[in-house]
């Protein structure tokens, strides 16, 4: 094997570890935002500075099994949480637009304190769901109706 081809392909292999540490500190990322917890909370939860908490979650910085252990055991999932929906394509972790909106929806919902409002909000939610289902099966209907 020749030393050009060789770097090229030490390169290709450090790229898809870069993108296994994006995808897991994503995952990360997420869960925590879920639990509605701060960086700085997650840090003190782990036992790491802020710093560390930040790079973890943007991949800069890999973490061991170890410490992917302790973080796991902190946020009540199992290890495999943060490998789910990891595949080989190169730049797969990128989030849609739906799940930003689901990652800020969540952060906004774990703001509000009153819980009155937070249950205002999910009957909204369920309603408008609700009513796309009945635009839905309306539709449905008036195509059968048409068809018959």
């Amino acid at each position: 094997m020749t030393v050009a081809k060789s770097m090229t392909d030490s390169r290709a292999f450090s790229k898809r570890l870069q993108d296994v540490d994006r995808h897991v500190g994503a995952r990360l990322r997420e869960r925590r935002i879920l639990l509605g917890l701060t960086q700085q909370e997650l840090a003190e939860l782990i036992g790491v500075t802020y710093q560390q908490a930040h790079k973890y979650e943007k991949g800069i910085n890999r973490i061991a099994a170890g410490r992917l252990s302790v973080i796991a055991r902190a946020l009540g999932v199992e290890i495999d949480y943060f490998y789910d929906g990891l595949t080989s394509t190169p730049g797969a972790v990128k989030t849609t637009p739906q799940q930003r909106q689901m990652l800020e929806l969540t952060r906004n919902f774990m703001a509000i304190s009153d819980r009155r409002q937070q249950e205002a909000i999910c009957t909204l939610a369920r309603s408008l769901a609700n009513s796309e289902l009945g635009d839905a099966l309306d539709t449905a209907t008036e195509d059968q109706a048409t068809a018959a």
